[in-house]
């Protein structure tokens, strides 16, 4: 699935030449600076990271990290890592753009699921776009030296 367009929205994967143009748009999500993203996303795409990219009118208002993932607990499925709207756009359905390209992209992989990670103030949007919460906690351990 190379295009998706959506209501005047453009939707495509972006090409690491582009992806110094989604910077301004994924710091709304992620506090890391400009060179960091880039070495993240350089280092994410040797397992199959994209960053896909709503656009409008030329202008990216709307950035999703996603990858494939096979897991002996779920099988294949696609991953949503990212996924921010431009403050100027919310509200306007690039979130939920966003999201059926995803869905489409996983079926055309002949996937069965989409997993991601929420902040808890982003759980209402995703509900209504039909995603349940996972049973599973996630749970982490922070190493230091």
């Amino acid at each position: 699935m190379s295009e998706h367009h959506c209501s005047s929205l453009e939707m495509r994967r972006l090409s690491p030449p582009e992806w110094i143009h989604a910077y301004p748009v994924i710091a709304q999500l992620r506090s890391l600076d400009e060179p960091e993203f880039l070495e993240r996303t350089r280092l994410q795409s040797y397992s199959g990271y994209e960053l896909v990219a709503a656009f409008r009118d030329g202008k990216i208002i709307g950035v999703m990290g996603m990858r494939p993932v096979h897991t002996l607990s779920r099988g294949a499925h696609l991953h949503i890592d990212d996924l921010v709207v431009d403050a100027t756009g919310r509200g306007m359905g690039v979130g939920r753009s966003l999201m059926e390209y995803a869905e489409g992209d996983a079926r055309a992989r002949g996937m069965t699921a989409i997993f991601l990670d929420a902040r808890p103030d982003a759980v209402p949007f995703y509900e209504r776009e039909n995603y349940v919460l996972h049973p599973a906690p996630a749970m982490k351990k922070i190493l230091v030296p």
